[in-house]
């Protein structure tokens, strides 16, 4: 494999010394990482610039030790930025350009240059692609080996990744996966935020949130879905009505992730309005056109939400604020707000996360590293504010629910109102207890592809194989709560390229079940065959699936049998796709509710065209899906017992134990 550009040839070079590249002046011109808290010792330092310094030869310690100290100073973190590639625009180009020996090889470097591309990623100089710290890697050392040991990969290699750090490429064979990545995989009694700090700054641990660290994020687009069936299915349950015309949707941020609620909105016909305190975010959407209008005024956003309601058309607003200040403009207004939620990066809310109402975005940048803890008392402030405003609206009739942003649990342990009288449990439902949950456990999740040759026609073609899969599925004697899901998915995929959802790589996402993702694969795999695509197609998932993740907060937080805190499943997942085929599989301490609070696991494979690919994609995908209707089918789920009882009619091999349920009479005659 491997074509010849002269520009990416310098990825086979991994860390050029000679000469030392110059530093490259601070660019302003793309968003960058609030520094972070400095906490080490002075021996911890120390040992921070050892393990910094081990990347490079001793004759240049002396040249190089002074200033990742001033980095580690500034920022609380070594992102090495000398080494930052100048000579070449960092994105996903097409596959054969890619200086491989293997076409997986290509793919995977491909997938971590769209992450860390500046239209894609958060951070993109401090190899953040989003939720705050999501991690591709810890500096950029690291990048250069890893894209060099990628060049020089077989299909007799696999490239094991600690944390972002490349241990190096070992022996294995062409059915192996060709990348290993774990990240954050810390000692339980370890995983505290505290302790996150500190082994970062040290170098040696990430947090890879879902997708950045697993090389797998393809932009907002990638939640876009998921936030279109939730505020679809928030409406059925909360208004027994899928017409979301002239209904308000509140919400915060706009973000990697968070930038999806935007289109969202406008997707299901709602008046959506976004809060968002970082004006770089908000320009960035409104030029992206994933917000339409913008405004920073209350009095005047105030007047024309109320336009809005009454036009029934759908609007996307990004509030240029703080979102307490929004919600506190609300309460004192008439206007009636339907929905509300909120998707601040509350997993991190000391570290730039969340933004207290109090003080200014640039105020609060400079107190989180200067003085911690007044920040952190001012984080904790506004929480209450914040949870105080929403119950007011709650109490007027707002449908309120946590989107698996830690927001609840940030609330509580802020001692705001969160919880409902006399009692431990939340006021709000989570999304997955409420609405999400479900639609997992009947296997529907975000299955997504990339489309290689960076070709928008190759990509128009997968929209057309998906659709008329669709169409073929949902004709089928199907189960009726499993109907409307298809009839979502064939609105979301028929409109999907009108919509503008691209940026970065040519990719798109559908939630599907087993049976959809096998059948879009293998179709996937054929047309690459036959020569329809023009390039190898590389499939993944968001973690936040059927079986990716075990998270009480989120994807697990409506598992009812108390194994909610255990991680067996995102584990079994893991080792499960690695030896049924995946091209990478990755393993992550964290995600979207927080370090510590979270295990998930994912996979990346590449269909090239070959039988190969096909065999490995039916195997994978059907266990990578039943492995998790499995567990919720054993933890009371009754979607999921439907779904696995389907699931081993189609599969004779397949043989899951299902759970004997007890009656409540039975409980109550032992006095329980």
């Amino acid at each position: 494999m491997g074509g010849s550009n002269n520009v990416l040839d310098s990825l086979t070079k991994g860390l050029v010394l000679n000469p030392l590249p110059e530093h490259p002046a601070y660019d302003t011109s793309v968003p960058h990482a609030p520094g972070r808290p400095i906490n080490l010792s002075e021996n911890e330092k120390r040992l921070a610039i050892k393990n910094s310094l081990r990347y490079f030869p001793a004759s240049l310690h002396q040249h190089l030790a002074p200033e990742f100290l001033e980095e580690l100073n500034r920022y609380g973190h070594i992102y090495m930025y000398r080494f930052r590639p100048v000579n070449y625009e960092m994105k996903a180009y097409p596959i054969d350009q890619y200086p491989a020996k293997c076409k997986h090889a290509a793919a995977i470097m491909l997938m971590i240059m769209n992450n860390l591309d500046k239209e894609v990623a958060q951070f993109p100089h401090e190899l953040i692609t989003y939720g705050g710290n999501g991690s591709v890697f810890q500096n950029w050392a690291q990048y250069h080996l890893v894209m060099k040991y990628l060049s020089e990969m077989t299909d007799n290699q696999t490239l094991s990744m600690y944390s972002g750090h490349p241990m190096g490429l070992f022996p294995s064979k062409p059915s192996s996966p060709r990348v290993i990545v774990t990240n954050g995989m810390v000692i339980p009694n370890y995983s505290s935020r505290a302790d996150y700090e500190r082994m970062y700054a040290l170098g040696v641990s990430q947090y890879g949130q879902m997708t950045a660290g697993s090389y797998c994020y393809i932009g907002p687009q990638g939640i876009v879905h998921g936030t279109t069936i939730t505020l679809l299915n928030a409406g059925r349950k909360y208004m027994a009505s899928d017409d979301l015309r002239g209904k308000l949707f509140v919400t915060s941020g706009l973000g990697g992730m968070s930038g999806a609620q935007a289109k969202a909105a406008v997707i299901c016909g709602a008046v959506g309005i976004v809060a968002e305190v970082n004006i770089d975010a908000v320009n960035k959407r409104h030029a992206q056109g994933w917000v339409l209008e913008v405004y920073s005024d209350l009095d005047k956003l105030i007047e024309r939400i109320k336009s809005a309601k009454q036009e029934k058309k759908p609007m996307s607003i990004a509030y240029h604020g703080n979102v307490v200040d929004l919600w506190e403009k609300l309460v004192a207004s008439d206007v009636d707000v339907e929905l509300g939620s909120d998707q601040t990066s509350l997993h991190n809310p000391y570290n730039g996360g969340y933004y207290p109402a109090e003080i200014t975005f640039e105020e609060a940048n400079t107190m989180m590293v200067k003085d911690p803890v007044k920040f952190k008392s001012l984080v904790e402030s506004s929480l209450v504010r914040h949870a105080d405003a929403i119950n007011k609206l709650s109490k007027r009739g707002m449908k309120f629910w946590d989107y698996g942003n830690s927001f609840l649990l940030e609330a509580s342990r802020a001692k705001a109102d969160i919880f409902k009288p006399n009692s431990k449990e939340f006021r709000y439902p989570s999304y997955v207890q409420d609405i999400m949950g479900d639609i997992f456990s009947l296997g529907f999740g975000p299955f997504r592809w990339v489309c290689t040759s960076g070709n928008p026609a190759d990509l128009q073609k997968t929209d057309d194989i998906a659709r008329e899969i669709i169409e073929k599925l949902r004709a089928e004697d199907i189960p009726t709560n499993v109907h409307q899901q298809f009839n979502d998915n064939h609105l979301w995929i028929t409109q999907a390229g009108e919509h503008k959802l691209v940026v970065g790589s040519q990719a798109r996402i559908l939630y599907s079940d087993a049976l959809g993702r096998v059948e879009l694969a293998v179709a996937f795999n054929k047309a690459v065959a036959s020569g329809q695509l023009t390039a190898p197609v590389v499939i993944s998932r968001d973690h936040h699936d059927v079986s990716g993740t075990d998270s009480p907060w989120r994807e697990t937080s409506n598992v009812v049998d108390g194994s909610e805190f255990c991680a067996d499943m995102a584990v079994q997942n893991f080792v499960g796709d690695a030896h049924r085929g995946a091209t990478w599989i990755s393993l992550h301490n964290g995600g979207g509710t927080g370090w510590g609070e979270a295990i998930n696991g994912g996979f990346g494979m590449v269909l090239d065209g070959s039988q190969d690919s096909e065999e490995r994609a039916r195997m994978m995908l059907a266990w990578d899906v039943n492995n998790g209707i499995a567990r919720r089918s054993w933890s009371y789920n009754d979607n999921a017992e439907t779904t696995i009882q389907r699931a081993m009619k189609i599969e004779p091999l397949l043989k899951v134990t299902l759970p004997n349920h007890t009656s409540d009479e039975t409980l109550k005659s032992i006095g329980l």
